[in-house]
């Protein structure tokens, strides 16, 4: 199941937005990019749940993982006074019970340290999905204002921008802009108007100024890194 889904966010993720879109330019594009689109939510949706059952998994072995520590321990003193008391047969009985905590242990750890392996390793296919349903989202609004922008070329080519029988280019992008958000819609994505779109922005800004912090970390760190070896 790991492998497969890997592999499926691998492949959705390498695949080049713009170029679905150049491919479908000619075809129906909404149909294609809705299928896109379902596809890339699908992949989220399934990466979530196991995302779940991985956490879900983390904390039961670390539960467990407390749990024989605290008994480890409470056994070490149980074995204390069986001793002080001159009882070494009860002593003998809570060694061997330690033993058995012993041989359980590593296996918990090991599963702890695999399950926070695999807890990032989902959260970035979620992260990247995410982000490659963005891509497709401001491709194919590019291809809609393009063709807007190019039809009102065209008609001020033969007729005049904003005559009667040709809508202004304002009107176009707007019309185009509107046939992107009624696709986003149907999508469950918000739309590109009004209060939305203020929000899309604060959010693109958020995420524009989470990047540029972690640019400036990263640069800080090999600049760091540099000045030791020097």
């Amino acid at each position: 199941m790991a492998d497969t889904l890997g592999a499926r966010v691998g492949r959705i993720v390498s695949g080049s937005a713009h170029a679905l879109i150049d491919a479908i330019e000619g075809a129906m594009p909404d149909a294609v990019v809705q299928q896109t689109l379902r596809e890339i939510d699908k992949a989220v949706d399934d990466v979530r749940a196991e995302l779940g059952r991985t956490i879900a998994s983390k904390h039961l072995a670390n539960k467990r993982l407390t749990e024989q520590s605290s008994r480890h321990e409470e056994l070490a003193g149980q074995i204390e006074l069986a001793l002080r008391e001159g009882r070494e047969d009860l002593a003998r009985a809570a060694v061997e019970h330690q033993l058995d905590v012993e041989a359980q242990v590593p296996v918990l750890e090991a599963t702890v340290a695999e399950a926070g392996k695999r807890e990032v390793e989902l959260e970035g296919y979620v992260a990247a999905l995410t982000a490659k349903r963005r891509e497709m989202e401001e491709a194919f609004q590019s291809m809609l204002l393009a063709r807007a922008r190019g039809a009102d070329q065209a008609g001020a080519s033969t007729g005049g921008v904003g005559s009667d029988d040709q809508p202004s280019v304002a009107r176009r992008v707007e019309n185009a802009t509107g046939a992107f958000d009624r696709l986003m819609a149907r999508e469950g994505a918000p739309a590109l108007g009004g209060v939305e779109r203020e929000q899309g922005a604060r959010l693109a800004e958020l995420d524009g100024l989470a990047r540029r912090n972690r640019v400036e970390e990263r640069l800080a760190a090999i600049k760091a890194r540099a000045g030791d070896k020097g």
